[in-house]
């Protein structure tokens, strides 16, 4: 059974009919469903770490966090363009939340562009897209997987091949939202597996989600991926959280 929407036809035809901006409805002009103005007022990601994209103070660009140089995740790089402020967290919330499909098909389109632009400046492409899965119930409960329809459209922009069926959900672990670092660890303790057959020795892997708080999510994920023989796992989302609980 597909629990995914047949959203595609909706997302298309109101991106095509509805050239309003999202945020302030007035005209885009832009050949996206954002005006200008609206585009370069966005909570943008500036300088961050370069393993976790935690934002970072200046004097700081070009540098690690302190925990990332404390306890290395696994991940080799995250890629987001937006830090998750206001109206960032609305759309996300309300692509995630309330199937308003389009806010994230226009994001997505958005961060496919800025990974387009550091494809094209010499970071690494990956082999393949893996969306974070959901359990079975929360599929059910949603109809959708918010990531799937992210590596979708990815996969789309960029060219790369996306697998939503590589990485399984296994647990039907309690929501993240609200825990600390720590309990979000020991929520994600054996909650994912590899998909019967599933080779990935050698593979640059990227992970895709909406939102990257702590990270513990995309540390199960990615420990699981390098101890099946990936070579390197990166995390592409559309928003890092400013300060992720639990972390200093």
């Amino acid at each position: 059974m597909n629990c995914q929407p047949q959203w595609i036809k909706r997302v298309y035809n109101w991106l095509l009919s509805n050239q309003s901006c999202l945020l302030c409805d007035l005209r885009a002009g832009t050949g996206q469903a954002l005006c200008v103005a609206c585009e370069l007022e966005l909570p943008w990601l500036g300088d961050c770490c370069q393993r976790c994209a935690l934002p970072l103070p200046l004097p700081m660009a070009g540098l690690m966090c302190g925990h990332c140089i404390r306890q290395p995740p696994a991940f080799a790089r995250v890629h987001a363009p937006w830090v998750y402020g206001f109206p960032i967290d609305s759309l996300i919330v309300r692509f995630k939340h309330h199937s308003k499909w389009p806010y994230g098909r226009l994001l997505a389109e958005i961060l496919g562009q800025s990974l387009l632009d550091g494809f094209n400046s010499g970071e690494p492409r990956p082999a393949f897209l893996l969306p974070v899965p959901l359990s079975r119930k929360r599929l059910r409960e949603r109809g959708y997987n918010q990531a799937g329809m992210l590596g979708d459209w990815l996969s789309k922009q960029l060219r790369i091949p996306c697998q939503p069926h590589w990485l399984l959900r296994t647990q039907d672990t309690a929501a993240q939202q609200g825990l600390d670092a720590k309990t979000r660890k020991r929520n994600l303790r054996h909650a994912f597996r590899l998909a019967a057959g599933v080779q990935v020795h050698g593979l640059h892997l990227a992970l895709i989600d909406d939102v990257l708080t702590t990270g513990a999510t995309a540390q199960s994920l990615a420990l699981l991926l390098l101890k099946a023989g990936a070579r390197r796992v990166d995390v592409y989302c559309l928003a890092r959280t400013p300060k992720p609980d639990g972390l200093a």
